[in-house]
């Protein structure tokens, strides 16, 4: 897996739309973050959002694949699905797929932080 640098840099200008957009080396690809947050992935020059069960089947409705690689030698499945090749026509088109996946990673970072029930003690 590798990501060359012409493709990551392309990628990075159009989602400057968003926000300062940062890319970590990670997995043999890239992380891509704003704010803090992981909402895509980059491998192979190809990105994939982040999804969840309130934007997933967006995704899922045209056909786009989610992220997957070999681990312990089966295939294992993130919650990140390709990015469609036409949202990379202009940063206009780029961004409400982009938005989606940042939206994706607050969700999941709020899930995280959210207080966990405290069990009854007898």
């Amino acid at each position: 897996m590798s990501v060359s640098r012409e493709f990551l840099d392309w990628v990075l200008e159009l989602l400057a739309p968003l926000g300062a957009v940062a890319a970590r080396r990670m997995f043999g690809g890239y992380g891509l973050f704003l704010d803090g947050l992981m909402f895509a992935i980059v491998v192979d020059d190809v990105v994939w959002f982040k999804t969840d069960s309130q934007n997933r089947e967006r995704f899922v409705s045209i056909g786009e694949p989610p992220f997957t690689y070999q681990r312990n030698g089966k295939p294992a499945q993130l919650n990140f699905y390709r990015a469609p090749d036409e949202a990379f026509d202009a940063p206009h088109t780029l961004k409400p797929w982009a938005r989606s996946a940042f939206e994706a990673a607050l969700r999941a970072s709020r899930a995280k932080s959210a207080p966990r029930p405290r069990k009854a003690v007898d």
